[in-house]
């Protein structure tokens, strides 16, 4: 069912789409297949919410975002297993990001009541000046499938506490998750029109209806580089407010004063959670030759460990990729750099057998070896592949961090606090985890730059992404 005006509805073409489990390629349901009416319908309806939407106080708009936090909580099993079942990430990561998602519920509706207006000192003595931040209007969002519970909640909490409506497109992979979502929005009682959902199997159509509408004033996009380009090309034609938040290509950097035992076990945790598929996935690991040999040894036994299957069974700790066509991505990276000289320590296959045959599964992978002309080094790979390339200097290791259009995420390994700051401060990415591998919350901005996105999303500067700013001057 689409959300559109407050209601559950089918699609006005009556098409449905199938949503498949990427653990054994069954199908879970049919879903309704929005179509470009059906997008126009839920716009209109957004643009009429607006009017009274913008106008709710501060403190009236927070009121609906706690409500929807409290259900969230109350819903976090339930939400949780369903994204296990259609998204593939174990169980325990679901639950994790559930958390997440309502973190930003919360953190919005406390930022709701903190925008805030100035006055400028002016340059005659009878002139004032006033600043009030006043929100844009209807929104466009497109979400991806990695997490599609957290990135819906990360767009429509900072929108609609700014006092946007919002029209939201879900990933044609994970429209189940989206809805249950959405249920928490109508049970919170958001007013009608406010959050509209359209789940599609066609989203160019759906993309380009948002992009082109002239009631919609603004799109958030979290997705691929190369389709958030497209976005951004079509949206500039209409003058039109975008928000990217694109692909990676991380870097984690090892120095050879960390410790080898604690970075290798770093590196594992964040490489292989949801099982790779994460933009701030390292997909470069520079170590340091001093210690190298302990560092890959220790990353061999824990990826070793690491069991492959269905994520609500117990112990799994790696799921399946989304499709066929990402398993065939990361076998081809893997192949290119073996085939250019690399050693697969670990892994390096597609993973069969013992109940995974229906799915799309990758062994964890680690390749040592790694070097410049791969396909590896250059392409984000959105996979459970860990390439280790070794450096001797400061000075090579962040010519090579830097080396990649990319600039979302970086992580950092060492001791010294000099060698720490100075990583901070030339590595070209938009976040920098210094001895953490999970550098976000709802409070601190997440965005890159370069090719990796446009704008901020959490923290204050997230509602800030919905905001105009409107300058009045009085003669007095």
């Amino acid at each position: 069912m689409l959300y559109v005006n407050g209601q559950w509805i089918e699609s006005q073409s009556k098409q449905t789409f199938s949503v498949y489990n990427p653990a054994n390629g069954e199908e879970i349901e049919q879903v309704a297949d929005g179509n470009k009416e059906d997008v126009k319908a839920a716009i209109q309806a957004a643009k009429e919410a607006f009017r009274s939407w913008s106008r709710f106080t501060a403190y009236e708009r927070s009121q609906y975002l706690y409500r929807a936090y409290e259900l969230m909580i109350e819903r976090k099993e339930e939400l949780a297993r369903l994204m296990t079942i259609e998204q593939g990430k174990p169980l325990k990561a679901a639950r994790n990001e559930v958390q997440y998602a309502a973190d930003f519920l919360q953190w919005y509706a406390e930022e709701a009541k903190r925008v805030y207006g100035e006055t400028i000192p002016a340059p005659r003595r009878d002139q004032r000046f006033m600043v009030l931040r006043q929100p844009i209007g209807v929104v466009g969002a497109i979400t991806p499938w990695n997490y599609p519970v957290s990135m819906i909640t990360r767009k429509v909490a900072p929108a609609i506490a700014a006092g946007c409506t919002i029209v939201l497109k879900p990933a044609e992979q994970t429209p189940l998750c989206a809805r249950e979502v959405f249920k928490v929005f109508a049970d919170a009682k958001i007013p009608e029109g406010v959050v509209n959902l359209i789940s599609t199997s066609n989203p160019a159509e759906i993309g380009t209806e948002l992009i082109e509408n002239p009631d919609v004033k603004k799109i958030t996009f979290t997705g691929s580089t190369e389709v958030g380009k497209r976005i951004a090309e079509q949206a500039a034609r209409h003058v039109k407010r975008v928000s990217m938040e694109l692909g990676g290509h991380a870097p984690f950097i090892v120095y050879g004063d960390a410790d080898p035992v604690h970075a290798a076990k770093g590196v594992a945790l964040v490489k292989f959670l949801n099982t790779g598929q994460a933009c701030i996935s390292p997909n470069r690991i520079f170590v340091h030759r001093s210690i190298a040999e302990e560092f890959t040894s220790t990353l061999i036994s824990r990826v070793k460990k690491l069991k492959a299957g269905n994520g609500l069974d117990d112990g799994i700790s790696i799921g399946p990729l989304v499709d066929a066509a990402a398993v065939d991505k990361v076998d081809q990276q893997v192949r290119d750099a073996v085939a250019k000289g690399a050693c697969a320590e670990a892994g390096g296959e597609r993973l069969t057998g013992e109940g995974l045959d229906k799915g799309t599964y990758y062994a964890p992978t680690i390749l040592s070896g790694v070097t410049k002309d791969m396909k590896i080094y250059r392409e984000e790979t959105f996979g459970p592949v860990a390439p280790i390339i070794l450096f001797d200097s400061e000075e090579e290791v962040m010519e090579m961090a830097n080396d990649t259009n990319y600039g979302l995420a970086a992580y950092v390994y060492t001791k010294d606090l000099s060698k720490a700051m100075n990583a901070l401060e030339q590595l070209n990415f938009g976040i920098v985890g210094i001895n953490d591998i999970n550098p976000t919350a709802a409070a601190a901005p997440f965005g890159g730059m370069n090719e990796s996105g446009l704008g901020r999303e959490g923290g204050k500067e997230g509602i800030h992404e919905y905001l105009e700013t409107k300058l009045a001057g009085f003669s007095i």
